[in-house]
């Protein structure tokens, strides 16, 4: 009885976290680009399913991204696990170079240091170098190691994401 009752609040509490997710999303698209473009779509397929695979080291869990563009500027939301849940990013790109790395949404009990914004400003400027690392170290977080190792990955594929779609560079 006790877990029938802790799985009906879980299921009521399931479209307040997404009402909570989308509120995010859409402050971080106005702060990103004003008033957000509609999204566009990326279909991670061919020579980009492999390199999107190098970069996470495994599937992306959707065969599309949206993203949304304003100039030479895109904007991504992403997810990717951190230890055990996922963590939601906005990632903004300009002219090939992260502009702005913000956590949305960080579903982990540790290492939620990875929100702050003296950690994810490491990420400004950062560019896409040889064999699809960043052009930088970033510091990481005792405790939040695969947080941080997680905000890293989806960085980085944001800026060959955004290669892809600017440039229609292959992988």
């Amino acid at each position: 009885m006790i877990y029938l009752r802790t799985l009906l609040l879980l299921m009521l509490a399931l479209p307040a976290w997404a009402a909570d997710q989308n509120a995010e999303i859409d402050r971080f698209l106005g702060e990103t680009l004003g008033k957000p473009p509609a999204a566009e779509m990326l279909w991670i397929v061919g020579d980009l399913q492999p390199a999107v695979r190098a970069i996470l080291e495994h599937d992306y869990p959707s065969a599309r991204v949206y993203y949304w563009r304003g100039g030479t500027r895109t904007a991504w939301v992403l997810d990717e696990i951190g230890k055990e849940m996922p963590i939601t990013v906005g990632i903004s790109i300009n002219n090939g170079a992260v502009e702005r790395v913000k956590v949305l949404v960080y579903r982990e009990s540790r290492g939620w240091e990875v929100k702050s914004q003296a950690f994810t400003a490491q990420f400004s400027g950062a560019k896409l170098a040889e064999g699809q690392k960043l052009d930088r170290h970033i510091d990481g977080i005792s405790g939040a190691t695969l947080s941080v190792r997680a905000l890293s990955r989806l960085t980085r594929l944001a800026l060959l994401l955004d290669r892809q779609v600017n440039r229609g560079d292959k992988p």
